[in-house]
């Protein structure tokens, strides 16, 4: 028997790479899954590779960074599908440069919404009902820069990711008692669309010694698939080879800055 079987189950970011492949995993246990993210023929597509495949998928798009959204988002889930089970909080991006020397305020807070804020209104909005149907599993989609902030990721990026762990931690310590289970995953590099932004995308050879989308959605299907009476607090896995990111960060460095500021460098 499937271990999800009646479950509802949210995940955000999940129109491609690691978001995708978590949805697609709950839904093989037989959880109902909403498939959530801006772009709606994305998630559309993933949410109908899911039912051909014997599940059950919805798209909804929303932008979760706004209260109003989030409120309509969980309202339809509710009416529609019942209350929410597990809410995984995988969707993410750093906006604009990575040193915090050219970081514009805009930039600044629209990292922080998309990593922090839209994980805090989300977790908000299921909070009380997970509490009053006996208990429910929040598990979010951290960073490696959150452990080890670098220009890589970026500072506005490192902050957010480090404050959503320090958010599931709240969580968990302040609500396990009535069944709160709040986990942060907290990864390394993972082979996802995303990298394709960076200043130098991995070469396809280093892409494949990169951690896959399908192993960060195991390690979120085991948090949601664990007896109630256990729960991860943080599960960090990282590639186990280490490549040489030296390259990546120092062009990472001077990422969107302003003509004529590389004249600086040391």
């Amino acid at each position: 028997m499937a271990k999800l079987n009646g479950r509802v189950a949210i995940v955000t970011g999940a129109g491609t790479g690691i978001g995708r492949e978590i949805a697609r995993q709950l839904a093989g246990e037989g959880a109902c899954v909403v498939l959530v993210g801006r772009r709606l023929a994305l998630l559309q597509d993933a949410a109908d590779a899911i039912n051909v495949a014997g599940g059950r998928a919805f798209a909804r798009a929303a932008d979760i960074t706004q209260a109003k959204a989030v409120e309509t988002l969980i309202g339809w889930v509710t009416a529609e599908l019942g209350n929410v089970d597990i809410l995984v909080n995988n969707a993410g991006s750093a906006v604009g440069p990575r040193n915090l020397a050219f970081i514009t305020p805009q930039d600044w807070q629209a990292t922080v919404d998309a990593n922090l804020t839209a994980v805090y209104l989300l977790s908000r909005a299921v909070l009380q009902p997970m509490i009053d149907k006996g208990g429910g599993t929040i598990v979010t989609v951290s960073s490696g820069a959150a452990l080890r902030p670098n220009m890589l990721g970026g500072a506005a990026y490192g902050a957010a990711k480090a404050g959503v762990r320090n958010l599931m931690g709240y969580l968990h310590a302040t609500f396990r008692n009535q069944m709160i289970r709040a986990t942060t995953i907290t990864p390394g590099e993972v082979n996802t669309p995303i990298l394709d932004d960076r200043p130098r995308p991995p070469t396809p050879e280093e892409r494949a010694a990169l951690m896959q989308p399908e192993d960060v959605a195991q390690a979120v299907l085991l948090a949601c698939t664990l007896p109630p009476r256990t729960v991860i607090e943080e599960l960090v896995i990282v590639p186990t080879r280490m490549r040489d990111q030296s390259v990546d960060i120092e062009l990472a460095r001077w990422f969107g800055a302003p003509d004529g500021a590389g004249s600086t460098k040391s």
